[in-house]
């Protein structure tokens, strides 16, 4: 494979440096021969989209080649590492396609019969097995575990927790000695303080969050991922449930607090990162949208950069443009912190070393 040289601007940073590309890694010493391809101009670590879902459509679990084409959105768009919060789908043959975003697969959703999506998740009848169900995604996971913390219970019309607290502190502790960790979907209120004191690692949307409980997160460490692009679509869940006016209401209520309950998080020191949530509403590609709706609810463009980009990659385990790291580059003539519009046309997408875009 032919050696690539980028000259540009290195985000995050203001100073232009050169970088080769060889066999997939970021070089910092000149490479004799490396062909140039970019020459100028602003150079950033591939997007993170760290809430989505290859294997899902909007009708429920879709085939593998359909999966393909959601994960061939993604890198269009430049979500060059996908954190996969769960699919029925086992994706893990995409995993080795080097045209494809690298997948950091979460296994199954863990819930609750008839309290999740159907035929999406599994199953866990009674919530003492919860540990075991626990152990058996982290085995089939890449290091995450996704549980539904939260969702309607249909005998009191209203969102509701699915795990007692005890529960979930024996289960996260299983995950962690596993070496993987936990995240949870939690719409309301009522299941973030047990999900999180037993030591979750992360909540994906969180509208509930309350000042204390975001205080807690930001002394734990716990990470959000708010799914700003899909909360958007509270309102018209609402407005299907017809049969659960309570729980329509509480949609609407956690809806019009989201922007709020976010900036809270930002200005408490929570980890905040960008994630789309698609693959059944939202349609894949959509990471740029999320980092401006980031910015909208109180982050700084540069941290709104990095919650999709170097800072969400290093909370996954991955590092940013330095010697040795992954060649995953997008290439841009303008700088995006001064407009996050410009964020939308990468000159160049280079993924796992390759010229993709």
């Amino acid at each position: 494979m032919t050696a690539l040289h980028l000259r540009g601007v290195v985000l995050p940073g203001d100073d232009e440096r050169d970088l080769w590309i060889v066999n997939g890694r970021v070089r910092t010493k000149p490479v004799p021969g490396a062909e140039t391809v970019v020459d100028g101009g602003y150079l950033l670590p591939g997007f993170v989209d760290a809430h989505c879902h290859i294997g899902i459509g909007p009708q429920g679990p879709v085939d593998l080649d359909t999966a393909a084409e959601q994960a061939v959105a993604d890198r269009d768009a430049g979500a060059l590492l996908l954190r996969d919060c769960g699919s029925p789908t086992d994706t893990t043959p995409l995993q080795e396609r080097l045209d494809l975003p690298r997948i950091v697969r979460a296994g199954r959703h863990i819930a609750r019969p008839k309290r999740y999506i159907p035929h999406l998740g599994v199953d866990v009848g009674d919530p003492e097995q919860l540990p075991a169900a626990v152990a058996e995604q982290a085995a089939n996971g890449d290091g995450w575990v996704k549980l539904v913390g939260d969702w309607i219970d249909r005998d009191r019309g209203d969102l509701a927790p699915l795990w007692p607290d005890e529960v979930l502190a024996e289960a996260i502790a299983v995950a962690h000695a596993a070496g993987a960790r936990v995240t949870a979907h939690v719409f309301g209120e009522e299941a973030l303080p047990g999900l999180i004191n037993a030591g979750i690692d992360c909540i994906e949307h969180g509208t509930g969050l309350s000042t204390d409980v975001i205080a807690e997160m930001a002394r734990r460490g716990t990470a959000l991922v708010p799914t700003l692009i899909n909360i958007e679509n509270f309102p018209g869940i609402a407005a299907k449930a017809t049969k659960y006016p309570a729980y329509a209401s509480h949609m609407v209520d956690l809806h019009a607090r989201a922007g709020s309950m976010v900036a809270e998080a930002i200005e408490a020191g929570v980890p905040v990162y960008a994630g789309t949530d698609a693959g059944g509403g939202i349609a894949h590609g959509r990471i740029v949208d999320e980092i401006i709706a980031l910015h909208r609810a109180g982050m700084s463009t540069e941290n709104a950069i990095a919650a999709g980009s170097w800072g969400a990659r290093a909370w996954l385990g991955w590092s940013a443009l330095e010697e040795g790291s992954a060649a995953d580059v997008l290439a841009f003539d303008d700088d995006p912190r001064k407009d996050l519009e410009v964020l939308r046309g990468p000159k160049r997408i280079i993924l796992r070393g390759r010229i993709v875009g």
